[in-house]
């Protein structure tokens, strides 16, 4: 396809645009989540009590990333911006009501079967924790994460009106509202838990059960924050008889596969746990705290890009405009490339000092850092491939053929699974443990990636792959260039990086600017394209973080 320099520069710059609104936000939501891990760390470290929690807060938090940033955000876009531009915007506040309700009812359920069956969920998810023979407050480490998953189950209901009033908000594009929802489910997590420990400490439970009704307060204002906007575009929220209409089912046949093809990460995470549960005791939160890090970029790049085209693609595929559909995956590929291979050298550069000085302190000790470092590392090689399964997914949703992705999705899982075995198993000797558990996800992604450019290919034709690679070489090579030069300054430094919280914050601000810098100067030299649209996509960013 011939393509006029104009028209794609113009998709480039539009798709930067709307992903520097949404990746600022999504930084903000970012930052505070890391606010709320180094609680968790200051507080309780990486051992007993934060084992516990993570495994019971990772039953609600796999459903809000299923819905939030996967198969509820794309399936109602998607249906939402079809009704929005075919059948007026009253039928599409309607829509959106009744996936609310429906969802709804169908989420009461599963929390009643959940509490119901907590202590074996429990067991499945991590049935290593029945070998460890420590208590704490009374309670042993499968009866404390029984105990904190049944807190924070209702947490569901919550989560299911706050992913549809998302998904409302991104079909009209205003995705930097939808994204800072989850800085204040973050924020009311964090006030809520601290202002209650002494409460729970005087009853005399476990501290950490503090945090778990934090989680709960956090996702009631979640949904709260994002009625104000949307009722100014229009929306009413109130509550109605769930209807089971033709276009809730369009919604729900649309996230039986989204779901499953969105669920390939969580899955692999849900996985990891289950063995690491078996491993040494911290290695639950060594993972936890690590892929907290590796979702930073992956979050603000990965997901704001992705949701950012989805709309777009939509809007095309409601149009039948099949060429500006490829062009606008073609520049959301490129651009997602060049923004991820960088992140991706600097966390495993700096993974150590990085790690250090946002949570060692506290409960939380030196060997914690290394340890979570190490799966740091593992988790940044799969950044790129991660970010990029984000894009790809989107884009089949927007076809409406999700069933493709599935297929990615469950190779992808099953080559986590094979992989983890492999490291604790035959290939236990060499030494990796928990942190081979982190590079077989990051394996399970790039396998994800490769099927879904292979099959995206075949659904619509060429789209641009050889631009798309060429990108990826020239700024690969920029990005690792830099990174050894980062990586021997650091080695010159030996250990003194590691001598209180002053020093490590100058020596991770100093190595992110010379990272930053050597990146974008590498680029220029090596002609990345995309450089100028990153900068636009950065300024944007800069822009709304400023307030202007």
């Amino acid at each position: 396809m011939t393509r006029h320099p104009s028209r794609d520069g113009g998709t480039e710059r539009s798709v930067a645009r709307g992903a520097g609104a949404s990746g600022a936000a999504i930084l903000i939501s970012r930052i505070t989540g890391l606010l709320r891990d180094q609680v968790l760390a200051v507080f309780f470290g990486a051992g007993f009590a934060t084992d516990a929690f993570n495994v019971a807060f990772r039953v609600p938090n796999l459903l809000r990333d299923l819905l939030a940033e996967g198969s509820m955000s794309r399936s109602l876009v998607r249906t939402f911006t079809d009704y929005d531009r075919n059948r007026g915007a009253e039928e599409a506040w309607a829509l959106g009501r009744q996936v609310m309700m429906v969802l709804l009812t169908a989420l009461t359920g599963v929390c009643l079967l959940g509490w119901l069956f907590t202590p074996q969920l429990v067991a499945l998810l991590a049935g290593g924790f029945g070998e460890v023979t420590q208590t704490l407050g009374g309670y042993s480490k499968l009866g404390l994460t029984s105990l904190l998953t049944r807190v924070m189950l209702p947490f569901l209901p919550a989560v299911v009106l706050a992913a549809v009033a998302m998904g409302m908000l991104n079909a009209r594009e205003r995705y930097g509202v939808s994204q800072l929802a989850s800085a204040v489910l973050n924020l009311g997590m964090v006030a809520v838990g601290l202002a209650l420990i002494p409460v729970v400490r005087a009853c005399g439970q476990p501290a950490i059960l503090a945090m778990a009704i934090g989680v709960l307060v956090g996702g009631v204002l979640q949904f709260a924050y994002q009625l104000p906007p949307l009722h100014r575009l229009g929306f009413r929220f109130r509550l109605e008889r769930p209807r089971w209409d033709s276009g809730v089912q369009r919604v729900a046949l649309l996230m039986i596969p989204a779901t499953v093809s969105s669920a390939g990460w969580q899955i692999n995470t849900v996985v990891n746990t289950l063995i690491a549960s078996h491993l040494e005791q911290g290695s639950v939160s060594w993972l936890y705290y690590a892929l907290r890090l590796q979702q930073l970029p992956v979050g603000v790049l990965g997901v704001s890009l992705g949701m950012v085209a989805m709309t777009k693609q939509a809007h095309a595929m409601a149009a039948a405009d099949v060429p500006r559909f490829k062009e606008t995956l073609e520049s959301t590929l490129r651009l997602m490339i060049v923004a991820t291979l960088p992140a991706m050298v600097w966390l495993v550069v700096l993974s150590q000092p990085i790690v250090a000085l946002l949570f060692e302190h506290g409960r939380f000790g030196a060997g914690d850092t290394v340890q979570t470092a190490g799966a740091l590392v593992m988790y940044s090689l799969g950044v790129p491939a991660a970010a990029g399964v984000n894009v790809m997914v989107g884009a089949f949703y927007a076809l409406d053929a999700p069933w493709l992705a599935v297929r990615a999705s469950v190779v992808s899982v099953l080559v986590n699974v094979v992989l983890n075995l492999l490291f604790i198993g035959p290939l236990a000797s060499l030494g990796l443990g928990h942190r081979g558990l982190a590079l077989a996800t990051s394996v399970a992604a790039a396998v994800n990636l490769l099927q879904l450019l292979v099959y995206i290919r075949r659904r619509v034709g060429r789209f641009g792959g050889r631009r798309v690679l060429d990108s990826a070489l020239r700024a690969g090579a920029a990005a690792l260039l830099a990174g050894a030069v980062c990586w021997a300054a650091l080695a010159l430094t030996g250990d003194a990086w590691h001598r209180g919280i002053a020093v490590e914050a100058v020596v991770v601000a100093a190595g992110s600017a010379l990272m930053l810098g050597l990146s974008w100067a590498l680029m220029r030299l090596f002609r990345v394209r995309e450089l100028a649209t990153v900068e636009s996509l950065a300024r944007s960013a800069l822009r709304r973080l400023a307030g202007r």
